[in-house]
């Protein structure tokens, strides 16, 4: 199935004027700022977050400038965050092209990441919208304390699956949260409907960052990365945290603690990553996956049959049932 054709087609003018305004926002007379952002665009990817902030306007309502303003500061934001993780983790390469980090350097890439926050700022400014700009500046909060309770956790003992779903939520999920909570208060102001149209977003970042958790157990050279890579950066995903908890393994437990302090060999891994798949830490966070897209679902039924609802539907399957 196209997936993406039916997520674009109700939104398809929209996408455009979104495309037209977000490279316009990038606009600068500084040379090396273009090298930069022509090399970020690049390798722009689908626009999955802008589209989701499209789409969720047009559930309520219908999408206008001020859509159209937080789509691109909500793109910027996640853009800059990406450009300062790729420095923070030392990481060479992103959707298979150099990162701005490897292809620059440090300093141009967290500047860059500095001038795209600033250029959200100004474009959640132009929303006219104090409850999109509280969402915005949230967020850039709530990215970063994210982040450091993922380093924070690596001294843990404990093998929490409750700290990992509150890491997923506060580095993946609040991003999508942002997108359909905006998009949502850029045409309404009832609290009930947002605050659904926010748990909408919840639910499908926590299936995006589950699915992408179960990537790291298989060798697939489309994902781009090898088998193991969160282990090998030193992260117990959901899959591996479960069958650490359901057997008690002593010899898996001290593997995997070997991983948090970033001293696992190769081959460490590579038997942690088959006693995960051998106790059912993978079916294990299918399900949990699964029971995110119920409830995603279940909210979605409220609305009336429409191309928009059809589209939300199919958004939330490409989350689930990509390859990459």
């Amino acid at each position: 199935m196209d997936y993406l054709s039916l997520i674009e087609s109700p939104i398809s003018t929209e996408l455009e004027e979104f495309k037209q305004l977000f490279g316009s926002s990038l606009a600068s007379s500084n040379p090396l700022l273009n090298q930069v952002t022509a090399h970020l665009r690049r390798r722009s990817g689908k626009m999955m977050r802008p589209m989701l902030v499209l789409l969720t306007a047009k559930l309520y309502g219908k999408v206008n400038q001020s859509t159209l303003h937080a789509a691109v500061a909500l793109e910027l934001l996640h853009t800059a965050s990406l450009v300062h993780d790729d420095v923070v983790d030392e990481s060479n390469e992103r959707r298979g092209q150099p990162s701005v980090n490897a292809a620059f350097n440090n300093k141009v890439a967290v500047l860059t990441g500095d001038y795209m926050l600033s250029t959200a700022l100004m474009q959640v400014g132009m929303t006219r919208n104090f409850e999109i700009f509280d969402v915005v500046s949230q967020l850039g909060q709530e990215l970063a304390d994210g982040e450091l309770l993922q380093l924070s956790n690596v001294s843990n003992m404990q093998f929490s699956i409750d700290t990992y779903f509150e890491i997923i939520r506060k580095k993946t999920a609040v991003l999508f949260e942002a997108c359909t909570k905006s998009g949502a208060l850029s045409v309404i102001s009832c609290d009930e409907m947002v605050e659904k149209a926010r748990k909408l977003g919840e639910y499908i970042g926590l299936c995006f960052q589950i699915k992408d958790d179960i990537f790291d157990y298989y060798d697939n050279s489309a994902i781009g990365k090898p088998t193991g890579n969160d282990m090998l950066e030193g992260k117990l995903t959901l899959p591996v945290l479960y069958a650490l908890n359901v057997t008690r393994d002593e010899e898996a437990a001290a593997i995997a603690m070997k991983v948090k302090n970033g001293a696992a060999t190769s081959d460490e891994i590579a038997r942690l990553v088959r006693f995960t798949k051998e106790n059912g830490g993978i079916e294990y966070a299918v399900k949990s996956m699964n029971s995110f897209r119920e409830r995603a679902h279940e909210l979605l039924k409220e609305f009336e049959e429409s191309s928009v609802k059809t589209a939300l539907l199919a958004y939330l399957d490409y989350v689930i049932d990509r390859t990459k």
